[in-house]
């Protein structure tokens, strides 16, 4: 789990942003959760699964600019 955190944290922006669009974004959301199951967290667990589910449309959007402004996926962690 704690590699492949640190394999997409260590990704060049372009690969992020690719992997941002729309239908690659389930990617991120998998990300998220993983994220979250490796700090326990159980609000962020429900809400990873959910967002698998649902797949909330515009998060492709806030990926990408997340990853242009900051350079990394915003979570609740």
């Amino acid at each position: 789990m704690k590699s492949f955190i640190k394999g997409m944290d260590g990704l060049a922006l372009w690969i992020k942003i690719i992997l941002a669009l729309p239908f690659l974004d389930i990617v991120w959301n998998v990300y998220r959760l993983a994220r979250s199951i490796d700090k326990g967290s159980v609000l962020g667990i429900v809400l990873g699964i959910l967002l698998i589910i649902v797949g909330i449309p515009f998060m492709w959007l806030v990926d990408i600019i997340s990853l242009i402004v900051a350079n990394k996926i915003l979570w609740i962690d």
